[in-house]
């Protein structure tokens, strides 16, 4: 079938013609032709890049009076970039056609807007919320509505514009058409159509939540640390690449675009915290090519009608599938061959495989590049740059006599050898020191670096032939693992194969690394500087087997015995102490449900458990000696509620403590920083 056979106008004919539209893409062919008929409610269901704005488009500008002076057909979509991209294509279509069509959206000045729909419009293309504020303000009328557009419908409704929805075709005309265009079918798209439409003609390119089939979906498995390198690699072993990364959070997509930036890579990130004046410029330099990577969240994302997209890359995955199906629609849109890269950790897999029920569609697991891989990507990509550069030859023929002075002594060869160098040298010089990124699937990961179960770890937790060290800053000041470990293998020069374990606090962090490198690595990193933080460490002596010691990846220790030494510094309402000190975070020892001390500690699982000790089941109850229920108490000494006293000499402590006719401090949660006040 051709465009003339389907029965378009001639003026429209001619547009596309020009264009070099040649045939219907399949949504066209079946789509088109139906909506070119009297009464045509309409359902579309397919990917995004497969044609879907020409195929509403074309019918309604042939079907509307090009000479209408109030809205005739209305597009609602979900972003102003999806509105201005509508908007020109529908302009392109009806070139020789003389149609008003005006675009509505938010972040710019509704009084333009509002003298352009007062000059007269016969097409209206507006994003839900800025639509709502005009027929609010009576600024437009939806009266003389005959076709209305839902495009990327299930969008719109999972950015909860439901109501406005709602509210939008409520005020249009019962006899109105509408025509549904949605890449997935959710309940509340099904529910639309139910309410608004009459028995619509239903097509469905694919099956329903397919995924477009020239999409290669690809997932990698690596350590939560690891993401950040993980996506360096990708973007490395992919010089050409012209993509998308999406983050969960507003948060991670702007660090993620600064650390690309920092690093030399053309990214900027695109969230709802932007302006709107540099979202437009950001999405300018990105549709011109000037960006080659942008980073942005699902919502802001949402809409983007690009072409030539060649990867989409999964920073997380989201926590909606259907959200996934939209983000793999950016790439091979119009026919063209994409990739969907996934990063996923070792807890992850059984989302892959909801992916792929959902989606029928195959995921295969591919394999983060090695160091040798991308070296050769990037010297064959600086090869190829410089047999295609133009050499000017007029220009240059003055400087040439120099030049070749310079290098009279130099071989061919050598010449070759050390141009390639300069440019080469900091792909070698990063990656000679990078470990294999691939993980292991296994139960255990908790998104933290565990190094791997294969290794051998002493009973006290610390991995055989490794050091831990206290860091001084943690998240609250931006660290996150794979920060730290890149820092120290910066500081420092060593491989990340070196570095074990990896906590992170909110004040303060541990790492683990080899023995032979202790005294090096306080010497190296302390004094750096992260991120605007100064950065010192220290080794954290902690006694294997038996005696004392307490490790919680933070919590308490006691080097030698007691909780005597000097007193530091208060982290997180605790504190640390040197010479068989104690380190607390959150006032003490580390609690989940409670605390565990580890040689001759105690555990605490709803109550607490010393070996050798006492025992408690909600509580804890030491025979001939104190009990207690939801707290404890000792038989003419000491008796707690959520916290304890001591009659006379002791303390009482209520989210605090306090020290009767002694001394102490009040309400003071959960710490043990603050100095006693005497009680008068």
């Amino acid at each position: 079938m051709t465009f003339e056979e389907i029965g378009l106008k001639s003026e429209v004919l001619k547009s596309l013609k020009e264009l070099g539209f040649e045939a219907p893409t399949p949504i066209q062919e079946q789509a088109i032709p139906y909506l070119l008929g009297e009464h045509s409610d309409f359902v579309g269901l397919a990917q995004t890049g497969t044609g879907k704005t020409a195929a509403f488009g074309l019918p309604l500008i042939t079907k509307i009076d090009n000479h209408a002076t109030v809205p005739q057909g209305l597009v609602i979509c979900p972003t102003r970039e999806l509105c201005l991209q509508i908007a020109k294509d529908l302009e392109t279509y009806a070139k020789y056609l003389k149609i008003n069509i005006v675009a509505v959206y938010g972040g710019t000045d509704i009084r333009r807007q509002m003298t352009e729909i007062k000059k007269g419009v016969a097409i209206v293309v507006a994003t839900p919320g800025r639509l709502m504020d005009l027929i609010q303000r009576k600024a437009i009328s939806l009266s003389s509505v005959e076709y209305v557009v839902l495009d990327e419908a299930d969008e719109m409704l999972n950015m909860g514009f439901k109501e406005d929805i709602d509210s939008i075709l409520e005020s249009t005309p019962e006899h109105k058409n509408v025509w549904l265009f949605s890449a997935t079918m959710p309940n509340e798209v099904a529910r639309i159509a139910k309410t608004y439409m009459e028995n619509p003609f239903e097509v469905s390119i694919g099956h329903k939540n397919q995924s477009n089939e020239n999409i290669d979906h690809i997932y990698y498995m690596v350590k939560e640390k690891d993401r950040y390198a993980a996506v360096k690699r990708l973007i490395d072993f992919n010089p050409q690449i012209y993509g998308l990364i999406f983050c969960r959070t507003r948060q991670e997509t702007g660090a993620v675009a600064e650390k690309l930036a920092k690093e030399g890579y053309s990214a900027e990130p695109l969230h709802g915290d932007l302006s709107q004046a540099m979202r437009d410029r950001v999405m300018d330099r990105f549709r011109s090519k000037d960006l080659q990577i942008l980073v942005a969240t699902d919502v802001a994302a949402r809409g983007l009608d690009i072409d030539n997209i060649t990867h989409v890359i999964n920073y997380n995955l989201p926590d909606d599938i259907e959200n996934y199906t939209h983000r793999s629609g950016r790439t091979a849109r119009a026919g063209k061959k994409g990739e969907s890269l996934v990063l996923i950790n070792t807890r992850e897999s059984g989302k892959i495989r909801a992916i792929e029920k959902q989606m029928r569609t195959t995921f295969t697991q591919g394999s983060i590049p090695n160091a040798e891989e991308i070296c050769e990507i990037q010297l064959m990509k600086l090869i190829n740059k410089v047999i295609k550069t133009d050499v000017r030859e007029k220009e240059i023929q003055k400087f040439m006599p120099t030049v070749m002075a310079e290098f009279e002594d130099l071989s061919k060869e050598e010449v070759i050898k050390h141009f390639v160098s300069a440019e080469f040298n900091r792909f070698i010089e990063y990656y000679e020191r990078a470990g294999d990124l691939n993980a292991q699937n296994s139960k255990d990961d908790r998104g933290s670096d565990d190094r791997s179960n294969r290794r051998e770890r002493k009973s006290d937790g610390i991995e055989s032939g490794k050091t831990r060290f206290f860091v001084s800053i943690g998240s609250r000041d931006g660290l996150n693992p794979g920060g730290l470990l890149r820092h120290i293998c910066d500081a420092t020069g060593l491989n990340s194969s070196n570095i074990g374990r990896i906590d992170i606090m909110p004040s303060f962090s541990f790492f683990e690394a080899d023995d032979q490198y202790a005294t090096e690595m306080v010497r190296q990193v302390n004094g750096t500087n992260y991120e605007g933080h100064d950065v010192s460490i220290e080794v954290t002596k902690v006694k294997s087997g038996g005696g004392s010691g307490h490790r919680g990846g933070g919590g308490a220790r006691k080097d030698g015995g007691g909780f005597g030494g000097k007193f530091q510094g208060n982290r997180d309402g605790g504190q640390r102490r040197e010479g068989g000190g104690q380190r607390s975070e959150g006032g003490g020892q580390r609690r989940e449900g409670g605390f565990r001390s580890e040689g001759s500690g105690q555990r605490r699982e709803g109550g607490f458990k010393k070996e050798g000790g006492f025992r408690s089941e909600g509580g804890f109850k030491k025979e001939g000696g104190f009990r207690s229920e939801g707290g404890f108490k000792k038989e003419g000494g000491s008796r707690s509620e959520g916290g304890f006293k001591k009659e006379g000499t002791g303390q009482r402590r209520e989210g605090g403590f306090k020290k009767e006719g002694g001394s102490g401090s009040s309400d003071r949660s959960s710490s043990f920083g603050k100095p006693f006040k005497k009680k008068s």
